[in-house]
């Protein structure tokens, strides 16, 4: 989305929400919104806008925020200068200021609105978020970029997996291999999960070593130019029986069938509620209790998501993961992971890797 654009939209948040100004504070939603990476806030008033930070990236600010004033904090620290800034600007009439509920801490809330105490401070209850749900195709390429450099990491961890090696090993070489490749880090810890820890959905890597008959499932991602890659993959070591077969396959054809609903005008829910219909037949219903999926752009979990409990509707340009799985504690488990962009009429796969039971 164009710079101008965003401002329209911002300007549209402050109308409906009748504030002033808007004091921003999630790091995503800064770099959305100003193209900003480093730390510090940002303040919009009805005519200005300004980034707060302190030394270390006031430099930084003249690079990336064209047309933010950049604010350096050592003086007044950060609420000294938002009381500073809303004081000067409506000096004498009313403020109303809005503020990210969702993501700020209360010391920083009762620091800032303490400062400015005869503001009104009004919960944005996630519209900047919103701004966000909607991808552009540049956003979209970014993505896809992300994406490519998992599926080459999935392709050569194949090469990689032998009977001895660690869950460790594993996920150090997954992402050795992307960072290697484009990456400029990492979209979450990585998870590669054998034999009874596979039943944890996000387990933590450890010095288990593979074992043959062992079910291993990756879930990994990266980051490319700030956005992020997510993605699942199960293969079996030496062999698979035949109930951990039906067990995979029965995961795969969740996730077959849950995308078929996948398009413009379809609630979330009821995406959500496909997988789960096919898994319940299967006799595996309590076996799978995380969302379908969810949205992914410059932060990992974003909003709509795959879940019984949204009702969202689905747009042309969200980005949003399939992610079905059926985990049995004490044994095993399986989750096959794509990322997917919602078009009118269906959806684009970013995620390329085989998906039919790999055995090494």
């Amino acid at each position: 989305m164009h710079r101008d654009d965003i401002l329209v939209k911002l300007s549209g948040i402050m109308r409906d929400k009748t504030v002033n100004a808007i004091l921003v504070t999630d790091r995503y939603n800064m770099r959305y919104l100003a193209g900003y990476r480093g730390e510090g806030v940002i303040l919009y008033t009805e005519s200005d806008r300004f980034v707060l930070t302190d030394s270390r990236y006031t430099e930084q600010v003249q690079r990336e925020c064209e047309g933010y004033e950049c604010v350096d904090i050592a003086s007044l620290g950060y609420a000294g200068c938002i009381r500073d800034i809303l004081e000067r600007t409506y000096s004498g009439g009313k403020i109303r200021v809005g503020f990210e509920n969702y993501s700020i801490s209360y010391m920083e809330y009762t620091k800032y609105s303490g400062a400015v105490s005869d503001a009104v401070w009004v919960a944005l209850d996630g519209a900047l978020d919103s701004l966000r749900e909607v991808k552009t195709e540049e956003e979209i390429e970014k993505l896809k970029a992300a994406e490519s450099i998992g599926d080459g990491a999935f392709k050569h961890i194949l090469g990689f997996i032998k009977e001895g090696i660690t869950e460790k090993e594993v996920a150090l070489e997954l992402e050795y291999y992307m960072k290697c490749n484009g990456a400029e880090g990492l979209s979450f810890d990585t998870i590669a999960a054998s034999g009874k820890n596979s039943s944890m959905p996000h387990a933590i890597p450890t010095d288990k070593k593979l074992e043959r008959g062992d079910f291993l499932t990756m879930d990994f991602g990266c980051l490319y130019e700030g956005y992020c890659s997510d993605m699942t993959r199960t293969v079996a070591i030496g062999d698979a029986t035949e109930n951990m077969t039906y067990i995979y396959n029965t995961v795969l054809k969740a996730q077959t069938e849950s995308m078929k609903k996948i398009r413009a005008g379809v609630r979330c829910d009821e995406v959500d509620a496909e997988a789960r219909r096919v898994i319940g037949d299967a006799g595996y219903g309590n076996c799978f209790g995380h969302g379908l999926g969810h949205s992914v752009g410059l932060f990992i979990h974003e909003n709509p998501r795959f879940s019984p409990k949204c009702h969202d509707i689905l747009k042309p340009g969200m980005v949003i993961t399939v992610e079905p799985g059926i985990y049995l504690p004490g044994q095993f488990g399986v989750r096959i992971e794509d990322l997917v962009v919602v078009t009118e009429n269906g959806y684009i796969n970013l995620t390329e890797s085989e998906k039919n039971l790999i055995i090494i």
